[in-house]
């Protein structure tokens, strides 16, 4: 094997904003896929039919389809239509189809959105009943309950779920290396690989990196769950 390459500053720079690029992807996935994974988990959990199966359709579709296909319908299918293309300039909210970083997150963005969902209502549904009849006995109206005590509830007993469900977002904006233009760890591999032909040591590095980023990551979501779900622990006496 052949490491004299890491000696040279480039190499690490290269890697350093290959980092930055997989953060920022992470970041607004979370941020953007949450708000909408909320959203939905709200519907499925509602009284409607009509919302049920709008969002029980959406978030069939995210799971039941991989990740990387979901890049491409944005990136090769809906980003690259005729229609969209001719109107980039012209359509306010066509405009960021131009962007490969757009077109990645929003794949994210939806994927998380879909599972989160499910996450959630799922939480939401094993309320204990003595939580909402409280609330109700104290004068809550329903969304209020569901805004004060049922979701910030559900929330911390669906925190261990949510931790891997981050952590395999975050190994799958290793897919985003598939989009041109675009810069993250395995882009950096892979551009490594291309100049230099060491496609063992770039891709090892890379998934050092990887383990590096995944095991602080689950460190600071264990800190959290230990905080917020230690009143879910059995009690010893």
């Amino acid at each position: 094997m052949n490491w004299e390459i890491f000696s040279e500053s480039s190499t690490w720079l290269l890697y350093l904003k290959g980092m930055a690029g997989t953060f920022y992807m992470l970041g607004g996935l979370l941020i953007f896929g949450g708000i909408a994974g909320v959203i939905f988990a709200l519907m499925l959990c509602a009284r409607s039919r009509v919302l049920n199966a709008i969002a029980s359709s959406f978030t069939y579709f995210v799971r039941g389809t991989p990740l990387l296909i979901q890049i491409f319908l944005i990136y090769y299918g809906i980003g690259q239509l005729e229609w969209i293309k001719n109107h980039w300039d012209t359509i306010w909210f066509l405009e960021p189809f131009k962007s490969a970083m757009f077109c990645a997150m929003l794949a994210f963005s939806i994927n998380h959105a879909g599972y989160l969902a499910e996450i959630l209502a799922g939480a939401i549904r094993d309320t204990s009943k003595g939580e909402v009849e409280a609330a109700y006995a104290m004068g809550m109206g329903r969304w209020q309950a569901l805004r004060r005590i049922i979701l910030p509830s559900a929330m911390r007993r669906a925190l261990p779920p949510y931790t891997n469900e981050v952590m395999q977002m975050m190994h799958g904006t290793s897919l985003a290396s598939t989009v041109p233009a675009m810069l993250e760890i395995t882009a950096a591999a892979q551009k490594i690989n291309r100049d230099y032909y060491l496609t063992f040591e770039a891709f090892l590095f890379a998934a050092g990196l990887y383990l590096v980023l995944t095991f602080t990551m689950m460190g600071i979501f264990r800190v959290l769950e230990k905080r917020y779900t230690s009143y879910l622990q059995p009690r010893t006496h």
